[in-house]
């Protein structure tokens, strides 16, 4: 069996659906549970160190498939980890995580396959932050703006600015998506030599 416009086996992207489908499906339970710890309940949620995974992921099928095979593992992964969320976390949650998922992935695949061909980190590190940005935006307003547990008024006294906490977390959701982009070049970069292009890719998406 082949993907679709590919020569790309199915089980070939077993392992980066499977992947996806865990980080994000274990991110929309963690999303709901606050970082207690040293006060940061009102900044960050658990949710913000486990999804930055997903463009991890994402950029590394990029690499080995292509544009193709990664829309391939965006499109099953959204599908299997909405039915997940909505067992495990609430249909408002997973519906907000899907549509916020699916426009931040596309994206970064996007932004990523126009760099491919420049410095080895620049299309990683691009196609992260630009898919972050959207998929930070559309997720927290879609999932919590309305909810009264979401949108009492927090004032951060650093600045003395008040906003209702579910942008407050979005905010500083979006910093750790930051940080972790920078953080994944590690990984990315390891594995560079070994994760190459897979010989049924399409030409115009081989990558350096």
């Amino acid at each position: 069996m082949t993907v679709a416009g590919t020569n790309i086996p199915f089980t070939r992207l077993a392992i980066p659906v499977i992947a996806m489908m865990a980080v994000v499906a274990a991110s929309n339970v963690l999303v709901q549970h606050p970082v207690e710890q040293f006060g940061l309940q009102d900044f960050l949620t658990w949710g913000a160190f486990t999804y930055p995974l997903a463009f991890l992921v994402n950029d590394l099928t990029n690499r080995r498939f292509g544009p193709a095979g990664a829309r391939r593992v965006v499109y099953a992964g959204f599908a299997l980890a909405v039915l997940l969320s909505i067992w495990l976390a609430t249909p408002r949650i997973a519906l907000a995580s899907g549509t916020a998922f699916l426009f931040g992935q596309l994206l970064d695949i996007g932004v990523f396959n126009r760099l491919r061909r420049l410095s080895w980190w620049q299309a990683p590190l691009a196609g992260s932050l630009f898919g972050s940005a959207v998929d930070t935006a559309l997720f927290f307003s879609l999932a919590f703006a309305g909810d009264a547990d979401m949108s009492f008024p927090v004032t951060y006294a650093t600045t003395g600015i008040t906003v209702p906490l579910w942008m407050g977390l979005a905010y500083f959701d979006f910093l750790v998506k930051f940080g972790f982009a920078l953080l994944a070049l590690i990984p990315y970069g390891a594995l560079m030599g070994w994760l190459k292009p897979w010989a049924g890719a399409p030409a115009d998406s081989t990558a350096r």
